[in-house]
């Protein structure tokens, strides 16, 4: 490596130095807009970073899902925003990606889910580490690159989208979809101590499981779906331990695993409930066969009410009923060819910048990446945070991400954008 190169790099470093106090009030005012998904009322949040990235020099393109297509999706609003940053002919067209809307804050905060206060070295807030820390990453190791390397050639865009929660079809999906996009490389919002190059899968559905509803004075009148119900879940739950008999061969992939995370149903306590809704997620490996696991799902399910019906001479109108609807297939993404020059990249300033080469593993999450990959778009996940999904509290209470985590992955994309667009 040459010294221009090198003191390329150390110069990167210091400009991300000298203005890391401003990218902490960047990222401060993003978590301070909630972006709750559901219900996804997601716009407004696009308007704001639109904003505040005007002052960098930066015009977002605003690209506005149509109404009826987000109702439809289930959510309320969505703005997709592109910044592109072309430098001139040739070269590689560089994208990186990460996602505004976020879960819910849910119970057990010690601190306010959107105050972005800063404590122990870290700051706290929903998204925090996933991913509105990496719109911050981004931002500024795109500041850096243009404020010190100043590419001849190649460019690199900005996608900041809003669907991941919902599965990212009417956010990166729907930007590649409309062509609005096409970029050569792409990386996407992660964590600092690795290098994502695979994931898993993810089959999500409702299942309605329909009874008769009855007095509860009068049990023997109707059929208690959540009875019928509890069958399934015992169906399901017996499924993840033959899983975990089937693993994979990626290095951070274990095994498939089926979940059940919400169940409703029911009208009083005293009535027998006549319809159950539980809403289950299916974790496929990479080796699986989405199409296989889903006829197998379902079949485990619809087998399980016929057990049920044959047990309690269940028959005709009072025959509990099982309907099975798809929300979510999103496939596991494997790695292409054409994204050895990210992982090297990445590995190679991620040992200069934390004194530890960031491993390539795969990662049991699923993300937008795939989105990109299946068009032939090689991509990793990369960015700021722990070196695990429970440590930085993504989901649960108090979220959070490390500020010199922040600081240290901002040099390390600033850096691989260097050499990516050499």
């Amino acid at each position: 490596m040459t010294q221009d190169r090198q003191a390329t790099y150390a110069a990167l470093d210091a400009w991300i130095d000298q203005h890391f106090d401003e990218q902490v009030r960047f990222l401060q005012a993003l978590v301070q807009v909630p972006t709750d998904t559901p219900p996804g009322n997601n716009a407004p949040h696009a308007e704001r970073t639109a904003e505040l990235i005007k002052s960098f020099g930066f015009d977002a393109e605003k690209h506005v899902v149509p109404e009826q297509e987000v109702k439809d999706y289930g959510m309320q609003s969505i703005t997709n925003l592109i910044v592109r940053r072309p430098y001139g002919d040739g070269g590689k067209t560089v994208a990186l990606n990460a996602h505004g809307d976020v879960v819910p804050p849910g119970e057990g905060w010690t601190r306010d889910p959107y105050g972005a206060e800063i404590a122990d070295g870290a700051m706290f807030g929903r998204a925090t580490a996933v991913s509105k820390s990496d719109f911050s990453t981004f931002t500024f190791a795109v500041r850096a690159l243009e404020a010190v390397a100043r590419p001849a050639k190649g460019s690199v865009e900005l996608h900041f989208t809003y669907d991941e929660e919902f599965g990212g079809i009417l956010g990166p999906g729907w930007l590649l979809e409309k062509g609005l996009t096409k970029p050569d490389l792409m990386v996407a919002a992660g964590f600092s101590y690795e290098v994502v190059t695979a994931h898993n899968g993810c089959l999500q559905m409702e299942v309605t499981i329909h009874g008769k509803m009855a007095h509860a004075a009068v049990p023997h009148t109707g059929v208690d779906a959540l009875q019928a119900a509890t069958a399934v879940l015992n169906a399901l739950y017996g499924e993840n331990v033959k899983y975990k008999q089937v693993t994979s061969k990626v290095a951070g992939i274990k095994h498939p695993y089926v979940n059940v995370g919400q169940i409703q149903g029911g009208t009083n306590t005293n009535v027998i409930p006549g319809k159950v809704v539980l809403k289950v997620d299916r974790r496929m490996i990479p080796e699986e066969n989405p199409a296989e696991v889903e006829a197998t799902i379902r079949q485990v399910m619809t087998d399980a009410i016929a057990a049920f019906n044959k047990t309690h001479g269940y028959t005709g109108e009072d025959a509990v009923r099982i309907d099975i609807k798809r929300l979510l297939l999103a496939n596991a993404m494997t790695p292409l060819p054409g994204n050895k020059p990210l992982v090297d990249a990445i590995q190679t300033h991620g040992e200069a910048v934390f004194g530890e080469k960031p491993a390539a593993v795969g990662t049991p999450l699923y993300t937008d990446v795939r989105l990109y990959v299946e068009r032939g778009i090689p991509g990793v996940i990369y960015g700021a945070g722990p070196r695990s999904v429970l440590e930085s509290h993504a989901k649960r209470a108090d979220e959070r991400v490390v500020l010199e985590d922040l600081r240290r992955a901002t040099k390390v994309v600033a850096r691989s954008l260097v050499d990516l667009l050499a």
